[in-house]
């Protein structure tokens, strides 16, 4: 006896089938099987659950901008089942009872999967963090951003040493940055170059060796795309889909590190699409009056993670992306990174998918589940999805969060408390 089926989906080669679910596995495709369930999913696109490697859930002292409930159910209500938390939290988690505390926070309040990501620090313990469950380490700060300050060039090369030792993967945040405070957009991208992005990652694949696992966070140009290779990298929706001519020059809801390019450069980088390996929303939500103070005093970040994949799939129903090319950017390729088991509709992945109604509407931030209360993509088309799975038990449905049980993801080097 199945658990679920899913009738009628429609799959990313355009075929319609039945998905039959036993044990959090889907088990068959094709036509249906017995179950103790059925849900009609006609007219549904079927992808995999996103698994999105770069979110910044707040929470402790920052909960006034997200936390784990409100950040996951972000995440849910825009088709991401898994998500990667990064570690430049306050405090920061380059200790292992930081680290673990981190994860008994989301343990509790976490509505998707979720894995988490260990800092460094003069003094911390690599091996302990990893030894706790550490999915990676990064990301790594080549350049200072909100709440992450740069790591000199000698203590980085060190810190990748010892995650090759590891055998962890290490995420950089790669850039340049010239002295001063910028004024606008403008200079802010005069200050953190694409020039300089470029540089500092060919800079950090020299310093890293060939024993290291690289991967670049936020890669904002087609050069620093090839200059990644061959090592895994991600680019964001809003410097694939945004540019800073989309916004004031003063505007603070536009700043973000790497920052937003012109729309020449934003559109070169779409043109390369089929280049691009995963898609990351970097979601650090900020309240949107701190975004609207003076540029200078505005933090660098956009939430991101409800609005990644609803923007993805409008491009797929406007025909301009294949539903297969999303599949792999946002769940397949960046479960390869981590090393994790893929989700999908094929027999023997996990029953963690997402339906989609091929309906677009208008994104409306007062409609979105983030604490921040904003969207850089306001106005703009997107397709939620109506229906999301966790191991194959429904945590979505047409608006309303279910019990489904979400799982911590911890990083290869995990051993349990209590083991040998």
């Amino acid at each position: 006896m199945l658990d679920l089926v899913l009738s009628d989906v429609t799959l990313t080669d355009g075929r319609t089938a039945d998905l039959c679910i036993r044990d959090g596995t889907v088990v068959h495709a094709g036509s249906s099987l017995s179950s103790r369930e059925t849900i009609s999913c006609s007219g549904l696109l079927c992808l995999p659950g996103a698994v999105d490697l770069h979110v910044h859930m707040r929470g402790g002292s920052q909960s006034r901008k997200e936390d784990w409930r409100s950040g996951s159910e972000a995440a849910l209500a825009g088709g991401v089942t898994l998500v990667v938390d990064q570690p430049n939290t306050v405090p920061p988690l380059v200790s292992p009872e930081a680290f673990t505390d981190r994860v008994e926070d989301a343990r509790a309040r976490s509505r998707c999967h979720f894995a988490i990501n260990a800092g460094v620090a003069p003094g911390s313990d690599p091996a302990a963090l990893w030894r706790s469950g550490a999915m990676a380490f990064g990301e790594l700060f080549a350049a200072p951003s909100s709440y992450g300050e740069g790591i000199p060039a000698p203590d980085l090369a060190r810190h990748l040493e010892e995650s090759a030792a590891l055998g962890a993967l290490a995420t950089i945040h790669a850039e340049r940055v010239e002295p001063g405070e910028p004024e606008g957009l403008d200079a802010h991208d005069r200050m953190r170059t694409a020039w300089g992005e470029a540089e500092a990652i060919r800079e950090v694949r020299a310093r890293a060796g060939s024993g290291v696992r690289l991967h670049f966070c936020h890669v904002t140009t087609p050069e620093a795309l090839a200059a990644s290779a061959p090592a895994s990298c991600e680019v964001t929706p809003h410097h694939l889909f945004l540019s800073r001519e989309d916004f004031r020059d003063g505007d603070g809801c536009g700043r973000v590190n790497p920052p937003l390019r012109s729309r020449s450069i934003q559109q070169r980088l779409l043109r390369v699409w089929e280049q691009i390996p995963v898609i990351a929303s970097d979601h650090a939500p900020h309240l949107a009056e701190e975004k609207r103070q003076p540029f200078p005093d505005a933090p660098s970040g956009m939430p991101g993670v409800e609005t990644m994949m609803p923007l993805l799939v409008a491009r797929v129903r406007a025909g301009e992306f294949s539903a297969l090319s999303v599949a792999e950017k946002t769940s397949w390729n960046p479960s390869a990174v981590l090393g994790i088991p893929r989700a999908g509709p094929a027999p023997g992945e996990r029953a963690d998918l997402a339906l989609y109604p091929l309906r677009p509407e208008p994104i409306r931030a007062e409609h979105l589940h983030s604490r921040c209360g904003w969207t850089p993509f306001e106005g703009r088309e997107g397709i939620f999805p109506e229906l999301v799975l966790l191991d194959g038990v429904v945590a979505f449905r047409r608006g309303e969060f279910l019990d489904a049980t979400a799982r911590w993801f911890p990083g290869r080097g995990y051993i349990p408390r209590g083991s040998t």
